[in-house]
């Protein structure tokens, strides 16, 4: 059974499909006209997709480091020499770091030209491959460039899960275990194919309101802001959602240093975060002063200094201009 969902976004909106087999459908999400499809993949990744007309695969390499603006480059000077036209789609074939670089290579290519998201991996099912998020790394810091680009449509099979590693779908799990803070109840009890439904509804839910995060979607980056700094200062040793993990255990460490909440609420981030087998403590050999310069280029920055999406009294919120000493003393508490 393949469910089927919708990112509402008036006459953007796009159809998300949920399940075992749902790569096979990519033929009936491709945009209508498009006589080319140029798909973007990964030379590990061992899933084919038939997009039903004219494509041709284009292989970038793995890992956060090839997540640059070289490899854009690459890609589209690619497009270029196949005549991708405008007229034309890319379908990213992978997980996050696919969809994302394949996302942005879109969005630039001659202004603009239509993208649909096979997602293969839990972290992209959940999270990455929602919502129109592309970019690319700088050595300052995880995805200072991108731009907002909306897919077409977003296929999340499940059948790809089961060939992952083990160290990977723990990573997706680090996303997961944010949803549960954003008020998805139940993921661990769930079906998989329904708990990957349920967490692309929130993403969904929360896109629709706020597409260019002016406001409410800034949510969905809770446990980001430390995540990002110790992937850029770290050389990304840790996955994104082992990153992520240990900075919802930390988000939830400054909110009570803070005020914001008690000892019950830091003990179920740090509940969650153990029963998915996942982080809770700094890596070796990160330092602060590292970490904090890392945090003060975060795009959720502002003049009025360090920002972080916070847990309260009336749960999340954008939190800004945080004293840098409370920060400094909450991450000496993460070592």
């Amino acid at each position: 059974m393949v469910l089927e969902l919708e990112v509402p976004l008036a006459d953007r909106s796009y159809r998300v499909l949920v399940g075992s087999g749902a790569r096979h459908r990519l033929g009936e999400v491709i945009p209508v006209g498009a006589a080319k499809a140029a798909v973007v993949t990964q030379e590990d990744i061992p899933w084919t997709v038939d997009a039903g007309i004219d494509q041709r695969t284009f292989l970038i390499d793995g890992g956060e480091d090839a997540k640059n603006m070289e490899t854009v480059e690459e890609l589209c000077r690619g497009f270029a020499r196949w005549g991708l036209t405008r007229a034309d789609v890319v379908v990213a074939v992978g997980g996050g770091m696919v969809t994302d670089v394949a996302g942005f290579a879109a969005a630039l290519y001659m202004r603009g030209v239509a993208v649909v998201h096979v997602a293969t991996t839990l972290l992209g099912q959940v999270d990455a491959a929602i919502g129109g998020k592309t970019g690319v790394n700088l050595p300052e810091g995880k995805n200072l460039v991108g731009a907002f680009w909306q897919p077409s449509a977003v296929l999340c099979d499940i059948e790809t899960l089961g060939t992952l590693p083990e160290r990977e779908y723990r990573s997706g799990r680090g996303e997961m275990a944010k949803y549960a803070f954003l008020g998805v109840e139940g993921l661990r009890d769930m079906p998989l194919d329904e708990a990957v439904a349920a967490c692309v509804a929130c993403k969904a839910r929360v896109v629709g309101d706020d597409e260019r995060e002016s406001g409410g979607r800034a949510l969905l980056n809770y446990g980001h802001t430390l995540a990002h700094a110790i992937e850029t200062v770290g050389h990304y040793n840790l996955r994104h959602g082992e990153a992520v993990a240990v900075g919802l255990v930390f988000a939830a460490r400054l909110a009570r240093r803070l005020g914001r909440v008690g000892d019950d609420r830091v003990e179920e981030h740090e509940h969650l975060v153990r029963s998915y087998d996942l982080p809770d403590r700094l890596p070796e050999g990160v330092e602060a002063p590292a970490l904090l310069a890392a945090m003060g280029r975060d795009k959720k920055a502002t003049a009025r200094g360090l920002t972080f999406v916070l847990d309260g009294p009336a749960g999340l919120q954008v939190v800004t201009g945080v004293d840098p000493e409370a920060v400094t003393a909450t991450l000496a508490e993460m070592r």
